[in-house]
C-alpha cells in the first residue's frame, strides 16, 4: 500500500504532485488552521505529515497519528510549534526548511527596517486619510542609516543576510549570540563587531531580532531590555513573536523609550496587541517574511523531498537533530 501522507493545509501545487506521485495524499480542505481536534482526527494512521508553522505536534498529536508516523516534515525553519523531543522518543523524524527562505525574509527585515525609520507607514496613512500637507523643511522627519549601527540577535543564516543589506546601506554591524561567528563571515559583514546582549542593546541604533524562539528567548526583549535601549533606537522582528513583551514593548513605544519598531511577527499571532494598532511609531506585516512566490514553492518543495526521503529510508535533506 502506498504510504498516508497527511497535509495540514494546502501548499504549491508542485510540491503536491510530487507527494503524490509516490504517497496517498491527504490535504486540509480547510483554509484556515486545523483546531487541536481536527490535527488529531487528521494525522490518524499516517507515515508522514506536513506541517505548518501553527501546527502544535506534541506527544498526544504524534500519539493520536499512531505508530505507522515516521516523518514529520515542518513547513518553516523555527521548530518550535513541534516536540522534537517527543517525536525522537517515538522513532519519528523531524524535518524543517531552512535556507530557501534566507534572502526572502532578510529582504522584508531590511525593507521594515528603512519603514520604521523613514515613517513610511505612517506617510502613507497620512495620504490615504486625505490628511491635508505640505512640504516642509521639518515634515515627517525621520532617521538615516548611513553610519548607524544595526545590532543583530542571532547571526544565523537569515540574521547574516540581513547584515550584508544594512552593511550595503552603510551601516555598521554587531550581533549577539552564544558563540563568536568565523572571522571570515565578521570580515565579510564590514568587520562585524562580536559583543554582549547588554553592549548590543544599549548601543544599537537598530536591534534586529534573528534567533529561534526556546525557553532562553521567550521575552528576551522585555521592559528591562526595552529600557536598555538608546531612546532613538528601533527594534525590528522577523524570528519569533514571543521573543518580545509585546504588552512591555506597546508600553516602551507609548512612552517613547524606544522611538519605533517593525514587526512581522506577533507574540499571540495572529491576534496583534491592540495597543500596536495605535501607535504611529510602529510598522507592522502579517508574517510575510517568506511571502514571495519563489520562497513559499520552494519551502513546499524541501517539505516534500524531506518527507518523501524517509518514507523511502533515505535521509532527509534538512533534517532537526534532536
Amino acid at each position: 500500500m502506498a504510504a498516508r501522507v497527511v497535509v495540514t493545509r494546502a501548499v504549491p501545487e508542485p510540491a503536491l504532485e510530487l507527494l503524490r506521485a509516490s504517497a496517498d495524499v491527504w490535504v486540509s480542505p480547510h483554509d484556515r488552521a486545523l483546531s487541536d481536534d481536527e490535527l488529531r482526527e487528521a494525522v490518524a494512521g499516517a507515515d508522514a505529515v506536513v506541517t505548518m508553522l501553527h501546527d502544535r505536534v506534541d506527544g498526544a498529536l504524534l500519539d493520536a497519528a499512531g505508530p505507522k508516523l515516521r516523518v514529520v516534515a515542518n513547513l518553516a525553519v523555527g521548530y518550535d510549534n513541534v516536540d522534537v523531543a517527543a517525536a525522537s522518543a517515538r522513532g519519528v523524524v523531524v524535518t524543517n526548511t531552512p535556507g530557501v527562505l534566507t534572502d526572502a525574509t532578510a529582504d522584508l527585515a531590511m525593507g521594515l527596517l528603512l519603514a520604521v525609520t523613514r515613517r513610511l507607514g505612517e506617510g502613507e496613512r497620512l495620504l490615504r486619510a486625505g490628511t491635508p500637507w505640505d512640504w516642509a523643511m521639518d515634515f515627517m522627519l525621520g532617521s538615516g542609516l548611513q553610519g548607524k549601527s544595526l545590532g543583530v540577535v542571532g547571526l544565523g543564516a537569515i540574521g547574516r543576510a540581513t547584515a550584508r543589506r544594512a552593511w550595503a546601506f552603510g551601516m555598521e554591524i554587531a550581533y549577539t549570540q552564544r558563540h563568536r561567528a568565523e572571522a571570515a563571515i565578521e570580515a565579510a559583514l564590514g568587520g562585524a563587531r562580536f559583543v554582549e546582549r547588554e553592549e548590543l542593546l544599549a548601543s544599537a541604533d537598530v536591534v534586529s531580532l534573528h534567533c529561534p524562539l526556546t525557553a532562553e528567548t521567550h521575552h528576551l526583549i522585555d521592559a528591562a531590555a526595552l529600557r536598555a535601549m538608546r531612546p532613538t533606537a528601533y527594534l525590528v522582528n522577523t524570528a519569533r513573536g514571543p521573543v518580545v513583551d509585546e504588552a512591555a514593548l506597546v508600553e516602551a513605544l507609548r512612552s517613547r523609550v524606544i522611538a519605533g519598531a517593525a514587526l512581522d511577527v506577533f507574540e499571540h499571532e495572529p491576534e496583534v496587541h491592540p495597543g500596536l494598532l495605535e501607535l504611529d511609531n510602529v510598522v507592522i506585516a502579517p508574517h510575510l517574511g517568506s511571502a514571495t512566490v519563489e520562497t513559499r514553492n520552494a519551502m513546499a518543495m524541501l517539505a516534500a523531498r524531506n518527507a518523501l526521503a524517509v518514507l523511502a529510508g533515505d535521509d532527509p535533506p534538512t533534517p532537526v537533530k534532536p
